[in-house]
């Protein structure tokens, strides 16, 4: 091999190293893209308080320090409640260590029939750490309003007697209590504790 053959392919050799350098820099340097709705809010959006699924009363302040995630729907739901709450169920796991870090509340939008009881063995089906809440009908209002949750009953016909329309994205809120993410409807587990653990680092 010639000195000219050994200089080209010294070259070759550099330059690929490089091109891998400023890869892996620039994969590191670009910015995270969130699979949510980033938020900035810089107040908390206030407290609330709602029967937990034990009947005990319970004020949302007194989980400050975790990372909190809303979640309104109700039992009834046929499709959309469940399949979110699964992919907030499998999203657990994917957490590690820092899942105990995290409580998942499903509030209730459907009072009428969702009993505290019947929210425990509901939202524990997915996760056993997962609470329900419920509470009047003033006092869910008031739970809802600050995130911008909208429900309403619907009427239809079979056993039921009713539906509810329902806000379907899920909130994350900070230790601080501050909102900082809201997923949409069919994000999932693997998107949710991906963002969960870059907001956690």
């Amino acid at each position: 091999m010639t000195g000219k053959v050994k200089w080209i392919l010294g070259i070759a050799v550099v330059a690929i190293l490089l091109f891998f350098i400023a890869y892996f820099v620039g994969v590191r340097l670009r910015p995270y893209s969130y699979h949510g709705m980033l938020m900035q809010s810089t107040e908390p959006p206030g407290d609330f308080t709602l029967i937990d699924h034990n009947g005990n009363r319970m004020h949302l302040s007194d989980y400050e320090g975790k990372w909190v995630i809303l979640y309104y729907g109700y039992t009834f739901c046929p499709d959309v409640c469940p399949t979110t709450m699964l992919q907030l169920g499998r999203m657990m796991p994917l957490l590690g260590k820092k899942a105990d870090d995290v409580q998942v509340f499903m509030i209730s939008v459907d009072p009428e029939r969702d009993t505290p009881e019947r929210l425990k063995e509901y939202v524990t089906y997915f996760h056993p750490s997962f609470i329900g809440l419920t509470g009047t009908p003033d006092e869910i209002a008031d739970a809802a309003a600050p995130f911008g949750i909208y429900y309403k009953k619907q009427e239809v016909e079979g056993a039921s007697g009713y539906l509810m329309d329902h806000t379907a994205s899920v909130t994350v809120l900070g230790p601080d209590g501050r909102v900082r993410l809201i997923w949409p409807y069919g994000t999932t587990s693997e998107e949710m504790a991906e963002d969960l653990l870059h907001l956690m680092r």
